[in-house]
């Protein structure tokens, strides 16, 4: 399932999150709310690093994304393991909102959750839970960067319309 960004836009986009299992920008679900970054084995040490500097190169306007590239081995097999996030300000900048867009309206299955334009994009989109497509209300639940809604995520997301 697609979901749009559409409304008070310049170029209104659809999102697919079942492609973004091989993007460099994902960030492992518990990561993504701590500033403290403790890891008990080496390797997701440096798994982690190697995630903090493809976050740092998606904000770097200066740097061209390489967001369809083959997964090595050992990413293949985090993919089947972690929950993964995807930060959504990348999409929202794509957009390129006017001026005086300040809301985001998001649609749901069951209702209209309108937040601050600056929250959303302050936020990110769990799109696979322990390496598997989310089928509970998905395709993603929206989790806002600062985790207060870490145990109540927005859920059955169709839509993003930019006010």
């Amino acid at each position: 399932m697609i979901i749009p960004i559409e409304g008070n836009v310049t170029y209104p986009i659809t999102l697919d999150a079942s492609v973004w299992i091989f993007d460099e920008r994902k960030i492992i679900f518990e990561d993504a709310f701590t500033n403290s970054k403790k890891p008990k084995k080496e390797k997701e040490e440096n798994y982690i690093k190697e995630a903090a500097e493809r976050l740092n190169r998606a904000y770097d306007p200066r740097v061209k994304q390489n967001i369809n590239r083959n997964l090595n081995k050992q990413e293949q097999e985090d993919a089947l393991t972690y929950s993964y996030v995807m930060p959504i300000k990348p999409f929202l900048e794509h957009t390129e909102p006017n001026e005086n867009a300040k809301i985001a309206h998001i649609i749901t299955i069951d209702n209209v959750v309108e937040i601050p334009l600056t929250q959303l994009e302050n936020s990110v989109l769990l799109f696979s839970k322990e390496g598997k497509p989310i089928t509970d209300k998905g395709p993603v639940h929206l989790y806002f960067k600062d985790g207060s809604n870490k145990d109540n995520p927005i859920k059955g997301i169709n839509k993003f319309k930019i006010k």
